[in-house]
């Protein structure tokens, strides 16, 4: 039997499309091996979002050539898509393919072992206007379940590579998205975490159909389904009827990941954002008003080029004004190809590391803030996996609904199932809770177990 290893760089996408990936071969009859291990084929599914995602990618190619230079190496991803004619020229890698026509990539391996010549699969990705399907029945590490629901991105801001790499908006067919997530849920998947380049972008390449519609027929149409949580949405997508179908929904959850990127109204047009900090402000106190307890996390770059110590301020105190439950901070990073790499007045590394720091201080306070007004409550948890603690083994660890990372006494069988915990000690990056009852799938009602 034929072996593949896998390495994925890079976001949740490309995670989730390692795993359709790794089923297209399963289904052809390969077994899967560590990365680390001997393997007939390697796949690695790269980035490209900065620099150094560039970097990283060449040198886990340059690893895999070493490992088994008889092997097949294949790359594809982002980085690939961007650069194919970089990636063939590194010795020892036979197959090219971007972030589409994945479903070639046995094709190509078979091509290449009739010719022995490098293959080159990646063709220009802004005329694609198709979603590409790819069948995730089930996920290798088993707790939390991705559902791609839409591909690319309109939006062209000015530090970012993506729509080079993903191509335009396109939205998967809501049949499709509806059978995946029965077949997610018939694998056990309490939770659902919708994902994509520009998530809830979803339905705007439609006529009739739109992100909304989606949360609704999730909601209505998969039986046996308990959490659907949103990877990733814009403050311009939360429409009126996004916020009516989160304000009606048993089950989304109470935690919405709203980027930012900057609370400076100058930086946010030098970005080319399409919002300013009022219409931000405006959106989130009215979501916060249909869903009272919600969890609001974000993204925020700082030193982006020209960012004075006012505009750092300015987002600073927006930051605070907004109280998000967690931030996400990246010091600005120039990403060649992009308008931003190209801006003059960029901002000393120094500058860019001091401001990260006071920006990180503020979100640890704000999300041990966030976190205190949980303590004694009794929240429900999808437990991951154990807590890696010899000193404690038989404490386990996951995410409450509205995302607060919670370890806990508990039973390897708890695993994926829904538990009720109470929220014992809140802090952050993590709270301690205690172990309440497990709640029964078949009845409403909850059981003691334990």
């Amino acid at each position: 039997m034929p072996t593949v290893a896998f390495h994925t760089l890079g976001c949740k996408v490309n995670h989730y499309e390692t795993e359709g990936i790794w089923n297209m071969f399963k289904s052809n009859g390969y077994e899967r091996v560590d990365f680390d291990h001997n393997s007939d084929v390697y796949v690695i599914n790269t980035c490209t979002v900065t620099n150094t995602g560039d970097k990283k990618s060449r040198q886990v190619i340059r690893r895999a050539v070493r490992k088994n230079p008889e092997a097949i190496i294949c790359v594809t991803g982002c980085y690939a898509q961007t650069s194919p004619g970089e990636i063939i020229e590194i010795p020892g890698v036979d197959v090219v393919v971007g972030t589409q026509d994945r479903k070639n990539m046995l094709k190509y391996i078979d091509e290449h072992q009739k010719t022995r010549e490098p293959v080159n699969g990646v063709k220009s990705i802004m005329k694609n206007r198709v979603f590409e399907e790819m069948d995730v029945p089930e996920f290798t590490d088993r707790t939390r379940a991705s559902l791609k629901i839409q591909e690319g991105c309109n939006n062209f801001c000015t530090f970012c590579i993506i729509p080079w790499s993903r191509g335009l908006l396109r939205s998967r067919d809501p049949e499709n998205v509806l059978i995946q997530a029965r077949k997610l849920v018939q694998a056990g998947y309490k939770e659902i975490v919708l994902t994509g380049i520009h998530t809830a972008g979803y339905g705007e390449d439609m006529t009739d159909y739109n992100f909304a519609s989606l949360l609704r027929d999730l909601e209505t149409k998969v039986d046996g389904l308990k959490r659907i949580r949103i990877s990733s949405i814009e403050a311009s997508q939360i429409t009126d009827e996004v916020i009516e179908v989160l304000d009606n929904s048993k089950k989304i959850v109470r935690h919405l990941h709203i980027p930012l990127q900057s609370g400076s109204d100058t930086v946010l047009e030098r970005m080319r954002r399409k919002y300013s900090t009022g219409f931000y402000k405006e959106k989130v106190e009215k979501i916060k008003k249909a869903l009272p307890g919600l969890a609001i996390t974000s993204d925020v770059i700082v030193g982006f080029p020209g960012e004075t110590e006012e505009e750092f301020t300015e987002t600073y105190n927006f930051v605070k004004e907004i109280g998000f439950s967690e931030l996400h901070v990246f010091p600005f990073s120039r990403r060649t190809g992009t308008p931003a790499a190209r801006m003059k007045e960029q901002v000393e590394d120094e500058v860019k590391n001091d401001r990260v720091h006071r920006l990180i201080a503020l979100s640890d306070q704000m999300a041990k803030e966030y976190a205190s007004h949980y303590e004694n409550e009794v929240l429900e948890v999808i437990p991951e996996e154990r807590v890696q603690d010899k000193a404690h083994p038989e404490k386990l660890v996951g995410y409450t609904d509205n995302y607060l990372k919670v370890q806990f006494e508990g039973t390897p069988d708890m695993i994926g199932k829904i538990i009720r915990v109470k929220i014992s000690k809140a802090g952050y990056p993590i709270n301690e809770g205690t172990f309440v009852r497990i709640m029964d799938e078949t009845a409403n009602e909850h059981v003691n177990a334990m």
